[in-house]
C-alpha cells in the first residue's frame, strides 16, 4: 500500500502571519475603495459622509467635468511623456552606473571613489535654491527636460542594482571574456537579461517616481499647459486655482461636491500605477530581496 503523504503541523506562526500580512494588505485598499465610493456618490451623500465602501446615489458627474477639461488630458499626455522619457534615461543610466561599480576593486580600481560619489548625494543636498538656479543656468525650464534630466540617476536605485549585479556568477564574464567577449556585449547579454527582476524593480520605482511627483512641475513649468497631471491636480483639487477656468466651468464646478472632485481626480491619478504594479509585481519582492543583500 502506497503512504498517504503527511499533513504539515498546525502552526500559530502561519495563522498569524497570515493575519497580520491580510490586514495589512486591507490597510493599503481600503482608501482606494474608500476614494472610488466617494467620487461614483452623489454630492450630497459626500457632503453627509455616508459613504463608507459602496457608492451611494450613484453619479458619473465628477468625472463628466473631470473627462471633458482639455486640460486634464493635456496633463495626462505631459505625465505620459514623462514617464517615458524619464523611466527610460533612469533605467539606461541606473545599469551603466552599476555594472562597473558592481566590479572587484582589482578589476575597477577607482570603484570605491565613484560608489562614495552617488552615497554621499543620498546623506547631502545642494538645496533647493541652487537646484533650481541650475535648472534655469542650462535653459531647462518649461520643458519636458526639467522634469527628466534632474533626476536622472536615483542612487538608491543603481546600489540596488549593483548589489543584484554582484549576485551574477563570476564564471559567466569569465566565460564570455574567453570566448572574447567585450565589457559592453557581457553587460547587455549576460547581465541585463539575467536580471529582470532587479530591472523590473527599479523600473517601477522609477515609473511612480515621476508619475506622482507634482512640486517640480509647479515650480519649473511657467505655462500650465506644461503641468504633469499630479500638478495640475494639487492646483484644482489642493490651491483650488480657477484663474484656468472659463465661467461655464466654474458654475459647473459649484454644483459639484469639492470631495467627489477631489476624489475622482485622486482616483483617475492613480489609476495607471494601479494597473501597471500587478504586471511587475512578481519581479518586485525578488528584485528587492536579492538586490538588497550583498552576495
Amino acid at each position: 500500500m502506497q503512504a498517504k503523504p503527511k499533513s504539515k503541523p498546525f502552526s500559530w506562526f502561519s495563522v498569524i502571519n497570515t493575519i497580520i500580512l491580510t490586514l495589512a494588505a486591507l490597510s493599503c485598499l481600503v482608501p482606494i475603495i474608500h476614494i472610488a465610493a466617494i467620487s461614483f456618490s452623489s454630492s450630497s451623500a459626500a457632503a453627509t459622509g455616508i459613504v463608507t465602501f459602496w457608492p451611494v446615489d450613484f453619479s458619473l458627474n465628477s468625472y463628466q467635468y473631470v473627462i471633458k477639461r482639455a486640460q486634464f488630458w493635456q496633463s495626462m499626455l505631459v505625465s505620459l511623456e514623462r514617464i517615458t522619457l524619464g523611466g527610460g534615461i533612469n533605467l539606461l543610466l541606473i545599469i551603466l552606473s552599476s555594472f562597473p561599480l558592481s566590479k572587484e576593486r582589482h578589476e575597477f580600481r577607482a570603484r570605491s571613489f565613484y560608489a562614495w560619489l552617488f552615497f554621499i548625494t543620498m546623506l547631502f543636498s545642494g538645496g533647493l535654491i541652487p537646484w533650481y538656479m541650475a535648472i534655469r543656468q542650462y535653459k531647462l525650464l518649461d520643458s519636458i527636460w526639467a522634469l527628466v534630466l534632474p533626476g536622472a540617476v536615483p542612487v538608491f536605485s543603481v546600489i540596488l542594482m549593483l548589489n543584484f549585479f554582484r549576485q551574477i556568477p563570476k564564471e559567466l564574464s569569465e566565460a564570455a571574456c574567453i570566448d572574447g567577449a567585450g565589457q559592453w556585449r557581457i553587460l547587455w547579454q549576460i547581465y541585463v537579461p539575467t536580471s529582470t527582476p532587479a530591472i523590473a524593480t527599479v523600473l517601477l520605482f522609477a515609473l511612480v517616481g515621476h508619475w506622482n511627483s507634482w512640486f517640480d512641475g509647479l515650480i519649473l513649468m511657467n505655462n500650465p499647459d506644461h503641468y504633469p497631471l499630479q500638478s495640475y491636480i494639487q492646483t484644482i483639487v489642493v490651491q483650488r486655482t480657477y484663474s484656468m477656468l472659463s465661467r461655464e466651468e466654474i458654475q459647473q464646478l459649484a454644483t459639484i461636491s469639492d470631495r467627489t472632485l477631489r476624489s475622482a481626480q485622486i482616483f483617475l491619478g492613480s489609476l495607471p500605477i494601479i494597473l501597471v504594479y500587478p504586471f511587475l509585481q512578481r519581479y518586485f519582492v525578488k528584485g528587492i530581496v536579492l538586490g538588497g543583500v550583498k552576495g
